[in-house]
């Protein structure tokens, strides 16, 4: 199959790029540019076909095997939902997608910072961090709150 005959193929369908033997740079992105999740069928995707991807689609993260610490902090700024894929986030991973999407707290560790971030910006949050992970300094203060919730009354 010719160069031209492979650009043709994955531009009508990117994931085609999985029965090409061997495709070329250009052959690679020019099927993540028509579907990101060509990715996954390309043995050894370079840095840049892997930061391309992730930089049109935060939730691509899922097809990159060991994603550097540059493409998750991408991927959760587009949508912090995107921390579902990454293995281990580190804290300003797990902060930038608590910042980018509140509904993503379950999915992340509490770490000081951020549970600082979570409590601070609306105090209802203390009650998804689970007790044995809250911070001392939270305990003190809200224990009147965390008391109610334990004994039902809210």
């Amino acid at each position: 199959m010719t160069l031209e005959e492979q650009l043709e193929k994955v531009k009508k369908d990117g994931r085609s790029v999985k029965y090409i033997n061997d495709p070329s740079l250009e052959v690679c992105l020019a099927a993540i540019k028509e579907n990101d999740s060509a990715i996954q069928h390309i043995k050894n995707p370079t840095e840049e076909m892997c930061l391309e991807v992730v930089k049109n689609d935060g939730y691509s993260i899922a097809y990159i095997k060991n994603p550097t610490e540059e493409m998750c902090l991408i991927a959760v700024k587009q949508t912090g939902l995107a921390i579902d894929y990454i293995n281990n986030p580190s804290e300003a991973v797990c902060l930038i997608a608590a910042k980018q999407d509140i509904v993503c707290r379950k999915q992340i560790e509490f770490s000081d910072k951020v549970q600082e971030y979570f409590v601070n910006n609306d105090i209802n949050n203390i009650f998804l961090i689970p007790n044995n992970k809250l911070l001392v300094k939270f305990k003190k203060k809200y224990k009147h709150l965390l008391d109610m919730r334990r004994t039902g009354i809210i």
